[in-house]
């Protein structure tokens, strides 16, 4: 490890590491056709994905990203069902790591960073999709939208992290694509390291003024020697 004292990285998943909406449309697609609604395109995923699969399903009911008030709770759990199901059945073949990703984190934890990810996504499906990509071993902890109590931008990952993992606010960094990722970094009170390619609901992510903005991952060894 670099002689600074960062040593525990949090990273977010899809849109940081993954490129999940592929899979992502077909199961949202899927369910809303299950339902007798209409399908969803992958540019309309692309916008309503980052908030965890909840929103995704009632963002895709209401054919907006901006939820509609009138969905009754019975329709938004028949969604979410049928998206979980959808979801597991597509086995993620459509989903792909973004460029340099993997000798990314590979390099760093050779380093000895302690990795982790803080992903909404729901936990059950997360260490599949980190296996079948084969980065699941660089991992020291994994938690998903539903693992705690509150999820990004909500500080509580975080924070449960260091307190595990002993990291105090200057050791940790949180990687990310979204404003969700940097708020949740502000939150916590800790580095926020940004990624341009991602899902941010089309917003560009300088707009969410992280501290530091990198092209792809393979640019984070580097900068965290001058951090």
């Amino acid at each position: 490890m670099s002689s600074n004292t960062i040593k525990l990285l949090a990273f977010d998943l899809d849109g940081t590491l993954l490129d999940s909406v592929p899979d992502l449309t077909t199961a949202v697609d899927l369910a809303m056709k299950a339902m007798g609604r209409p399908g969803a395109s992958e540019a309309q995923v692309r916008d309503w994905v980052g908030n965890g699969a909840d929103t995704l399903v009632a963002r895709a009911l209401s054919q907006d990203i901006e939820i509609d008030l009138s969905l009754t709770d019975e329709s938004k759990s028949e969604a979410r069902a049928h998206f979980d199901r959808f979801y597991a059945e597509c086995g993620h073949t459509q989903s792909t790591l973004y460029p340099r990703v993997k000798e990314s984190l590979r390099a760093l934890h050779e380093a000895g960073y302690q990795l982790a990810v803080i992903t909404n996504k729901p936990y059950q499906f997360v260490p599949e999709i980190l296996a079948q990509h084969g980065i699941d071993d660089l991992f020291i902890d994994v938690l998903g939208g539903d693992s705690l109590a509150k999820k990004k931008p909500d500080p509580l990952p975080l924070t449960h992290l260091m307190g595990k993992y002993q990291a105090s606010l200057s050791e940790t960094v949180m990687i990310g694509d979204s404003k969700n990722d940097i708020l949740a970094a502000k939150n916590a009170g800790v580095m926020s390291v940004a990624l341009p390619y991602g899902y941010n609901h089309g917003e560009p992510i300088e707009q969410a003024n992280p501290d530091h903005l990198i092209q792809d991952l393979s640019q984070l060894p580097e900068l965290l020697t001058r951090c």
